[in-house]
């Protein structure tokens, strides 16, 4: 009879028992407390299934709920807040990312300084041309980290710290890469770069200058993309058709920048009476834009994992013809020797860069489809 009151008894378990159904019949409120913060600052349902899906809930897990997706969870979750909770009335809309002048100015900063450093280097000659093209390179390099600091290119989250290294790699093989490549397939350089278009080791002046204007349509094809992501997010009625309505929008957003940047490099040419080399810069400029599109939206790995193998293979074809010149090496440098001949000098890092920016495209079309990724931050600009 003693046994029967215990702990262990019928009556402890009749006990116990209630506890644990009304546990297990409530389960979706242990997650709002887990999530109280994001469900008390909501302005919608979609923004609470932004969170989720930001913090690894999926459509399987939100079945262990008793519901058939996230977003519908989070309707839940949000109806519950609003009734339970006495939270200040949200807006209707989410707040758009504005126009700022400080912005605007700072993306066009790069380009200026780097028309006005390429017109120095056309006025001057020996040591004063060195002297001109190292201030005027550290004066872009400052205004491209200025312009990347403000605005829509302006990252909160923190990058690794070789990304701004491999970037400027590009952009300096932008300006003196196929001239390296193309003297060393023919048995030079037999001397240093003159920053003029002709000679042993010409620079590339159009694309370099093209590259640096093109911060701007970067930033505005950026915002654009942006402020229309978020004007999507307080429309949709779920995950899947936020991600359907975003997809064109991006697409969109990066064929915009693409046809700027073509744009842009056709009037340098033009102006500056250069080789255009569409190819090789219209590559690169879709490789930067993609990777730095990611990283705004909180993806930094990819971007940075696809621009470091970017600056590498580029680096082992250029290494592979020097390696070729050795006794018995000369198999090394056949493939790129190969396809410098046939193609040019540009074909190479066309081709690398290319490929980077369709992996970066590929994984776009993944990543700034989800709601998480247009989640309203206290973002500065």
């Amino acid at each position: 009879m003693g046994g029967e009151g215990g702990d262990g008894g019928p009556v402890g378990r009749r006990r116990s028992a209630p506890s644990r159904r009304r546990a297990d019949a409530d389960p979706v409120k242990a997650l709002m407390h887990r999530h109280r913060d994001l469900c008390e600052r909501a302005v919608d349902p979609l923004e609470i299934a932004a969170g989720l899906e930001a913090h690894g809930v999926t459509d399987r897990t939100a079945a262990r709920f008793r519901h058939r997706d996230v977003f519908s969870l989070a309707e839940e979750m949000y109806a519950r807040v609003s009734r339970d909770a006495e939270s200040p009335t949200a807006p209707d809309d989410l707040p758009a990312p504005r126009i700022r002048a400080d912005w605007v100015l700072l993306t066009l900063l790069p380009g200026a300084l780097c028309g006005a450093t390429l017109a120095g280097l056309g006025l001057t000659h020996g040591r004063v041309r060195l002297f001109a093209a190292v201030v005027g390179g550290l004066a872009v390099a400052l205004a491209l980290r200025a312009a990347l600091a403000r605005g829509p290119l302006h990252a909160m989250h923190p990058t690794p710290p070789h990304t701004r290294t491999v970037t400027f790699w590009l952009l300096a093989w932008a300006a003196l890469g196929d001239g390296l490549l193309r003297g060393a397939v023919s048995g030079g350089p037999d001397g240093l770069p003159t920053g003029a278009p002709g000679g042993d080791w010409p620079t590339a002046v159009a694309p370099l200058l093209a590259l640096t204007l093109a911060c701007a349509p970067a930033a505005w094809s950026a915002h654009l993309f942006a402020t229309r992501a978020r004007r999507r997010l307080t429309g949709s009625r779920g995950l899947e058709d936020f991600a359907d309505a975003v997809r064109p929008l991006l697409v969109g957003g990066f064929a915009l920048f693409a046809a700027a940047l073509t744009a842009v490099l056709a009037v340098t040419a033009a102006v500056l009476d250069a080789p255009a080399a569409y190819a090789q810069t219209v590559t690169l400029g879709a490789l930067l834009f993609l990777a730095r599109l990611l990283t705004v939206h909180g993806y930094t790995r990819a971007p940075a994992l696809v621009l470091t193998v970017t600056v590498a293979v580029q680096a082992t074809a250029l290494a592979s013809v020097f390696a070729s010149r050795l006794p018995g090496c000369d198999v090394l440098g056949a493939p790129v020797t190969a396809a410098v001949t046939s193609w040019g000098a540009g074909s190479v890092p066309a081709l690398v860069c290319g490929g980077g920016a369709t992996v970066l495209l590929l994984h776009a079309t993944r990543r700034l489809t989800r709601a998480s990724a247009h989640a309203p931050t206290d973002h500065p600009w």
